[in-house]
């Protein structure tokens, strides 16, 4: 049998019960890793991903945990642990897509959206750089809205460039044990999520102003993420995928797409 890339490799994917974290834990798994992933509510989702995943001769465990608690992500990372002996990938993939307009944003929102989009991510890189094993790999999941920005995401935006600059500087701090972490943003995504935040956008109005024709998939998310984790990738460090179809092409202000 053909080797696979992650044979022996042990994952933790935060938000894995359904959309791309799904998809990243599946082909993650198919690859050959074992994947302890976090959801928050439905445990009946998260069992779900366990049996797919299972049923493909892959190894998949779910654990409650919220991404926004720092406790949560501690235990999450001992449970982990503890279960493989050591750790290889850490995806931040679980966030929260705020929508409110500056006038409108009330204090229990803003902490949320810091707690889940900003906080739970550096505390879980800094539990990856405690337990990751040397030439591990840490990938945090953010969004093209980062440079297409759009009213009432003022609170999702910010929290998620801060995240991405806490990135790059992880890369810098964790080079020396040739652990690499790197950013990729996915575009318009056939999610839930993101139908629920876009209920007038249709898959073919997406697809008419993406270049590649069509709105995203969260398996295109995945293959991106499953790439950077790869032998292959270890050259890459402190970069930022934008996994859209280029959807933010010509769109992003400044010219910083």
């Amino acid at each position: 049998m053909e080797a696979r890339s992650l044979e022996d490799k042990a994952a933790i994917v935060t938000g894995g019960s359904r959309g791309i974290g799904r998809a990243i834990v599946e082909r993650l798994a198919r690859d050959g890793a074992a994947v302890v992933f976090s959801y928050l509510r439905s445990e009946e989702a998260a069992g779900q991903v366990c049996s797919v995943v299972g049923a493909a001769r892959g190894r998949a465990e779910a654990v409650r945990a919220d991404q926004g608690s720092v406790e949560d992500m501690r235990r999450l990372f001992e449970i982990a642990d503890d279960r493989f002996g050591g750790l290889d990938i850490f995806v931040a993939n679980a966030g929260v897509g705020m929508v409110a307009r500056i006038e409108h944003i009330t204090e229990d929102q803003f902490d949320r959206a810091v707690a889940v989009n900003l906080k739970g991510p550096l505390f879980g890189m800094q539990e990856a750089a405690r337990r990751l094993r040397d030439g591990g790999r840490i990938i945090y999941i953010s969004t093209t809205n980062t440079v297409m920005r759009q009213p009432s995401l003022s609170l999702y935006c910010s929290t998620k460039t801060a995240a991405e600059q806490l990135s790059v500087v992880a890369a810098l701090e964790l080079a020396p044990r040739k652990i690499t972490v790197n950013v990729v943003s996915p575009g318009a995504t056939d999610t839930e999520m993101f139908h629920r935040a876009n209920p007038d956008s249709t898959d073919e109005d997406v697809g008419a102003i993406t270049p590649l024709g069509r709105i995203g998939t969260p398996s295109d998310v995945a293959d991106v993420v499953a790439f950077l984790v790869s032998p292959e990738a270890g050259w890459l460090t402190g970069q930022h995928l934008r996994a859209s179809g280029g959807l933010e092409l010509g769109q992003a202000s400044g010219g910083d797409a």
